[in-house]
């Protein structure tokens, strides 16, 4: 098998379309480092990280040789798109999405994810709710218009079955 092509996996979408599932699956199957955007923007009991404090952070792990990121975070996703080889964003439906979130809410209720920072319990409100249901008019121009202008490889997926096969088509670094 020859050396594994991209070494730089940026995987973005709204929240639900399952871009921890996907980067935690990637990052097994090609034997990459991962990092969860949640995990390095939230402190315990959902206390942010000031955002020249979160941006540093960033840029530390962009300078590492090889990684998958996942997350969202509008203000830092120009600055992520230029180190990444390769953007995979999940386009998926809000209905989807929506119902995704709600129902994570409650499998993870009184429980910290793994690909949350410790002491961040699950949770859901309005604001979060209607930035799920409003990500296709209110976020997804803007990384849209990022990907226009990035020399990474671009992959887009628009469903679950689009990602299955995404992942079936994949060959292991092992």
């Amino acid at each position: 098998m020859g050396e594994l092509k991209h070494k730089r996996i940026l995987i973005i979408g709204s929240s639900g379309a399952g871009k921890s599932t996907l980067s935690t699956k990637l990052a097994e199957k090609w034997q990459l480092p991962l990092i969860h955007l949640d995990a390095l923007f939230w402190n315990a009991g959902w206390v942010p990280t000031p955002k020249p404090e979160f941006r540093e952070k960033i840029q530390e792990k962009l300078k590492e040789d090889e990684w998958i990121i996942d997350g969202n975070f509008d203000s830092t996703l120009e600055l992520r798109a230029k180190y990444a080889d390769l953007i995979i964003f999940l386009d998926f439906p809000k209905l989807l999405c929506t119902y995704r979130v709600l129902k994570r809410a409650w499998t993870y209720r009184g429980t910290t994810r793994s690909d949350m920072a410790p002491g961040c319990e699950e949770k859901i409100d309005i604001a979060f709710a209607k930035w799920v249901w409003r990500f296709p008019r209110d976020a997804r121009p803007g990384i849209v218009e990022i990907l226009r202008e990035v020399k990474s490889d671009i992959c887009i997926l628009r469903s679950p079955k689009e990602v299955k096969g995404f992942l079936e088509s994949l060959t292991s670094v092992k």
